[in-house]
C-alpha cells in the first residue's frame, strides 16, 4: 500500500525533526513500517499472528532506535533462529 506520494531516500536513518507538515511524518512513518508490515502478514500465514506482531513490531522498534531497516530485520530473526 503506498501512503507517499513520493518515495523518501533509502536507508536515510535517522531521520531530522521536527517535520513542518505532520502529513510527512505519517507518511513517512508508514512507508518505512511497510516492508516489515506485509512481511508480518506472510509470516503470520505459517505462524502465529502473536510471532508476526511481535516481530514486526521489534523490527519497527529498533527502526525508530536508528538501525538500518535491513539490519534490524536480521537482528530480531536472529533472535528466532538460535
Amino acid at each position: 500500500m503506498n501512503y507517499c506520494c513520493q518515495p523518501h531516500p533509502a536507508n536515510v536513518y535517522p531521520y531530522t525533526y521536527p517535520y513542518p507538515d505532520p502529513n510527512m511524518l505519517k507518511c513517512e512513518t508508514l512507508q518505512v513500517v511497510e516492508p516489515w508490515v506485509q512481511n508480518g502478514l506472510r509470516e503470520a500465514q505459517t505462524i502465529s499472528v502473536e510471532h508476526a506482531l511481535r516481530e514486526a513490531a521489534a523490527v519497527s522498534f529498533l527502526i525508530g532506535r536508528g538501525y538500518n531497516p535491513t539490519t534490524a530485520h536480521q537482528i530480531v530473526e536472529s533472535w528466532w533462529h538460535r
